[in-house]
C-alpha cells in the first residue's frame, strides 16, 4: 500500500513538470497564474508602471497642495465714507434712503440756506465799502506826494524871504539909529545955539530975528530927534516881526521836510485799505462756501447706509448723518498665522472663495501689515510678565481683487471668504 502511494506521488510530480501549476486564491474559477517563464516580466513592468504613476500623482498632489497657504480668518474690507455737514443748520430735505446707490455729487441732504444767504449779502456790501475806501486812499498817495513836495519848496522860499526881510529890517534899524545920532547932534547944536543966542539977545548983540531962528532951529532939532527915535522904534519893531516871520518860516520848512514820513503814512493807510479789501473778499468767499455747504452731496459713488438724519432735525458741523460704502474699491483682509508668511510676498496670485455665493474670485497679494493684529488692538499684549505663554500670532494680509470680476457689485464688506495664496 505504501509503495502504491509513493508511485502515485512520483507520477504526479512528473505530470507537474510539464504542466504549469495553478494556485487557487479564492473560490472556484478565481485563479492567478504563478511565476511562469512567459508572464512574469510583463507583470513586473505593469506593477512598476503603476507604482511610478502613483508616485508621480502623489508628488503632483503634494506639490499642488503644499504650494498654497489658506485661512478662513478673512473677510471683505473696504472704505466706509462718513457723511457729515460742514455747517450747522435746519434740515429741509433728505434725498436718499438706506441701501440706495448714489453717484458721486448727488444731493443727499439740504439745509436751510437763508442764514447763509444773508451773511453773503452782508459780506458783499462790506466788500464794496472796503473797495471804495481803498480807492480813495490809493488816489490820496500821489496827491500827498505832490502836495508835500510843493510845501517844501514854498517853505524854503518863505524862509529865504523872511531872512531877507530880517536883514532889511536890521539895516533900517541901523539907519534909524544913525539918524538918532545925527538928530541928537543937531539937537544938541541947536540947543547950544539957542542958549547962546538967548544971552546975546538980552544984551541986544543980536537981532530978535536971529534969536527966533535959533529958537526954531532948536525946536526943529528936538522934533527931528523925536522923529528919529520913533523911526528907530519902528525899525526895531520890524526887526522883531522879521525875526518872528523867519522863525515861522523855518518851522514850516521843518514841517514840510517831514513830507516823506507823511507820504509813507499815507501809503500805509492805502495798504491797510487794500488789506481790508482782501479781508472783505475772503469773508465773501467764506460766506459763499457756507452757502454751498448747506447742500450736502455724496463725495463718492456707493451704497448709503447707517442713515440717522431726518427732516426737521437741527444738525451741527461734524455730526455723522449717514455713510456711503463705495463697492468699486474693495479688498480682502486675511489674518494668516505668522508661520504661513515664510514664503508669502506681494504680487502672488490668490484664489478667493466667497462663502455667500459659493464661487471663487481671483486676486493677488497687495501688501502685508507692518504688525500683528494684536499690536493694533485696543489693549496690546504685555509679554514682559512671568506668566508668558507663546501664542502663534496672526498678521493681516491685504489681498486685492482682480478688476472686472464683480460688475454687478455683489460683494459686500464684511463677507466671510477663504483665500488661498499661491506661494510657490
Amino acid at each position: 500500500m505504501a509503495r502504491k502511494v509513493d508511485f502515485e506521488m512520483d507520477a504526479a510530480r512528473e505530470r507537474n513538470r510539464d504542466v504549469p501549476y495553478e494556485v487557487e486564491t479564492g473560490g472556484e474559477g478565481s485563479k492567478s497564474s504563478g511565476p511562469s517563464i512567459g508572464r512574469s516580466p510583463r507583470a513586473r513592468r505593469l506593477a512598476a508602471a503603476a507604482a511610478i504613476a502613483l508616485l508621480v500623482a502623489a508628488a503632483v498632489l503634494w506639490r499642488h497642495y503644499a504650494g498654497w497657504e489658506s485661512t478662513d480668518d478673512a473677510q471683505i474690507d473696504g472704505h466706509i465714507n462718513p457723511i457729515s455737514p460742514r455747517v450747522g443748520g435746519h434740515v429741509m430735505s433728505v434725498k436718499v434712503e438706506n441701501n440706495q446707490y448714489v453717484q458721486a455729487g448727488a444731493v443727499l441732504v439740504e439745509l436751510d440756506p437763508k442764514d447763509y444767504q444773508v451773511a453773503l449779502d452782508r459780506a458783499q456790501a462790506e466788500y464794496a465799502n472796503a473797495r471804495a475806501t481803498a480807492e480813495a486812499a490809493r488816489v490820496g498817495v500821489p496827491i500827498s506826494s505832490v502836495s508835500t513836495s510843493s510845501q517844501v519848496t514854498t517853505a524854503q522860499a518863505e524862509v529865504e524871504n523872511a531872512r531877507a526881510s530880517l536883514a532889511a529890517a536890521e539895516k533900517q534899524y541901523q539907519a534909524a539909529q544913525a539918524k538918532i545920532e545925527e538928530a541928537e547932534a543937531n539937537n544938541a547944536k541947536a540947543q547950544s545955539d539957542l542958549n547962546r543966542y538967548k544971552q546975546l539977545v538980552g544984551k541986544e548983540e543980536i537981532s530978535e530975528q536971529q534969536y527966533d531962528q535959533a529958537v526954531a532951529a532948536a525946536k526943529a532939532g528936538a522934533a527931528s530927534l523925536l522923529a528919529a527915535e520913533a523911526q528907530a522904534q519902528a525899525a526895531a519893531q520890524q526887526v522883531s516881526e522879521a525875526r518872528g516871520k523867519l522863525a515861522q518860516a523855518e518851522a514850516q520848512l521843518r514841517s514840510a521836510r517831514t513830507a516823506p514820513q507823511q507820504v509813507s503814512a499815507t501809503r500805509s493807510r492805502a495798504s491797510a485799505a487794500e488789506a481790508g479789501v482782501q479781508m472783505a473778499k475772503a469773508v465773501i468767499e467764506q460766506a459763499q462756501l457756507n452757502l454751498q455747504y448747506s447742500t450736502i452731496t455724496a463725495p463718492v459713488s456707493g451704497l448709503v447706509g447707517k442713515k440717522t438724519v431726518e427732516v426737521g432735525q437741527n444738525v451741527q458741523p461734524g455730526q455723522e448723518l449717514m455713510a456711503i460704502v463705495p463697492l468699486d474699491d474693495i479688498w480682502v483682509t486675511a489674518n494668516f498665522k505668522e508661520t504661513q508668511l515664510r514664503n508669502m510676498r506681494p504680487g502672488q496670485r490668490v484664489k478667493i472663495y466667497v462663502d455667500a455665493y459659493g464661487r471663487e474670485y481671483s486676486g493677488h497679494v497687495e501688501s502685508i501689515a507692518g504688525a500683528s493684529g494684536a499690536q493694533f488692538s485696543l489693549l496690546p499684549p504685555e509679554n514682559a510678565t512671568g506668566n508668558y505663554v507663546k501664542v502663534v500670532q496672526r498678521v493681516p494680509v491685504k489681498i486685492r481683487f482682480e478688476k472686472g470680476q464683480d460688475p454687478e457689485h455683489m460683494l459686500r464688506l464684511g463677507m466671510s471668504v477663504v483665500p488661498r495664496v499661491k506661494i510657490n
